[in-house]
Formats: C-alpha cells, sequence, structure tokens
C-alpha cells in the first residue's frame, strides 16, 4: 500500500468526522498497523503539504495535521460516491467538457486529464470526455482553480447520432475492464465476509485491532472504483454489470467492521487542542 493513499483513505474514512485533525503520533500509529514506518508515513504527509491536501500547525513540541478545503472537497466528492444511495433516472443529456490547451501548458492538460477522469468523465475524442451525470459545475470549479477557463468549454446537450447511448458508453468506457476488477473485489473479500459473519453470528467476537486494519483496507481497495467507474445509470449499464453485487457486498461487510474500527480508532485518536 503507498503511504500517500492510505493517508487519504485514513482522513476520509476516520479523521474527517473528528473534526479533520490528528497529532502525527496517532497517525503514525494508526499507519504502523499496516506496517507502514515512520519515515513513510512522514514522506507522505510532506509530499501532502506541498500538494496543497493537508495544512500543519504546532502546539508546543507536537505537530497537528489537517485537511485543507482542497482537501475537504475531495474526500466529500469521494465520500458521496462511495456511500451512494441511489442513482437518479437519467435524463438523456450528456455533459461535455472540450479543451484546447497549448502545448506549453501541457502538465495543466494532462492534469484536467487526470480530473475529468476521476469525476466520471470518458474521452470520445483526445481532447473531448463526455458524462451522463450534470457536473458542469465541478468542471467549472476545476478550470477556474487551474486558471484554464479560457482554454475550455462546456456544454450540456442530447446526442442525435449515429451510436445508440450504449454503443457511446463502450466507445468512452471500457466496462468489460471495470466489470473484470469488480469481479476480482467480489472473489477477494466474498468469503473474508462470509467468515467474519458466520463467527459473530456465533457469539464470537472480533478484535478491534482487526476490525480496524481490515475495514480500512476495505474502503481502500474500494475507494479505488472512484478512478475507473463512471457512476453510469441503469439504463446505459450492460445487462451483466458485477458493480451493484460488489457494492452491496462493500455496503454489508463495511457494516459488520465499522463498530470495532471506530473503538479502535478513537483509543489511538488523540484530540488537537483548541488554537
Amino acid at each position: 500500500m503507498k503511504p500517500q493513499s492510505m493517508l487519504f483513505t485514513i482522513y476520509g474514512e476516520y479523521v474527517r468526522h473528528y473534526g479533520s485533525e490528528i497529532w502525527i503520533g496517532s497517525l503514525t500509529k494508526l499507519m504502523g498497523e499496516f506496517g507502514l514506518s515512520e519515515p513513510a508515513v512522514r514522506a507522505a504527509i510532506s509530499r501532502m503539504l506541498r500538494q496543497g491536501w493537508l495544512e500543519s500547525r504546532k502546539v508546543g513540541n507536537r505537530s497537528f495535521y489537517s485537511v485543507s478545503e482542497r482537501g475537504k472537497k475531495r474526500l466529500e466528492e469521494a465520500a458521496a460516491r462511495i456511500y451512494k444511495v441511489e442513482t437518479d433516472v437519467w435524463d438523456g443529456k450528456w455533459c461535455i467538457a472540450s479543451y484546447n490547451i497549448p502545448e506549453e501548458r501541457r502538465a495543466l492538460r494532462d492534469q484536467l486529464r487526470k480530473e475529468l477522469g476521476w469525476m466520471g468523465f470518458g474521452m470520445l475524442t483526445t481532447s473531448t470526455w463526455i458524462s451522463p451525470n450534470n457536473l458542469s459545475d465541478r468542471v467549472k470549479d476545476l478550470t477556474e482553480a487551474h486558471e484554464i477557463t479560457d482554454y475550455v468549454e462546456i456544454f450540456t446537450s442530447e446526442h442525435m447520432g449515429w451510436s445508440n447511448p450504449k454503443q457511446l458508453v463502450q466507445k468512452c468506457w471500457d466496462i468489460d475492464e471495470i466489470n473484470e476488477k469488480y469481479k476480482a473485489f467480489i472473489d477477494a473479500y466474498r468469503g473474508e465476509y462470509e467468515q467474519l459473519s458466520a463467527k459473530l453470528s456465533s457469539g464470537e467476537e472480533a478484535q478491534d485491532s482487526h476490525c480496524f486494519v481490515e475495514k480500512t483496507k476495505l474502503v481502500h481497495q474500494y475507494r479505488k472504483f472512484l478512478f475507473i467507474d463512471p457512476d453510469l445509470p441503469q439504463e446505459l449499464l450492460p445487462e451483466l454489470w458485477l458493480g451493484k453485487e460488489a457494492d452491496q457486498l462493500f455496503q454489508n461487510y463495511y457494516q459488520l467492521l465499522n463498530p470495532g474500527a471506530v473503538r479502535f480508532f478513537e483509543t489511538v485518536y488523540e484530540a488537537a487542542p483548541s488554537a
């Protein structure tokens, strides 16, 4: 597990519910449960500070790290997608982002593509990306933040031809590959869930530290689907779609692990003193 990626999971799943700030000592102990060393954790924190995801403050000789406004927004967006209740009925319209960014700003162009993919856009052509979800406000925020509004146009439109909607989806996303990854997730976690469920049903208990590690790993793995699953409406999904089965497994296993995981976190977490 990459330390920076795991830090996002720890902050998103736990710290943001406790004021979004945590003492470095608590953080290194939590990360240590996954075999990550203190130097590796500190190096990852330094990178996240430079990238604007975290902020720091000193209280005496102790360092506390909190999620920046940018980081909070990203974590809230991720949580809304991971723990979504249901998908709205599709109105048949597509959100389109088209850009023409100069070569001298290539790094920003690459960053824009990465961010569009994370949001759930699919690439129709090299500089035209589409989504069946209304993401126009998020694209506006993104382009304003990167100061590239002069190079980007955003549309909401109907598709008039020639592919049908599902064919259009196949052109923009590798649905078969996403389905394969959902199958791998189900194969990896179904047995673990059934084993723990049977154990708890028989009256046995699971250690809180075990629940913390397993729940965090579960969320960490499921969070990866944010980068590949465009969250398509039901009307555009193939008949054989494993996303719903994977989501149900995730929710069920999460509910079993969550109480013990939270108890363990609370024994390690130290509240930051008031400024």
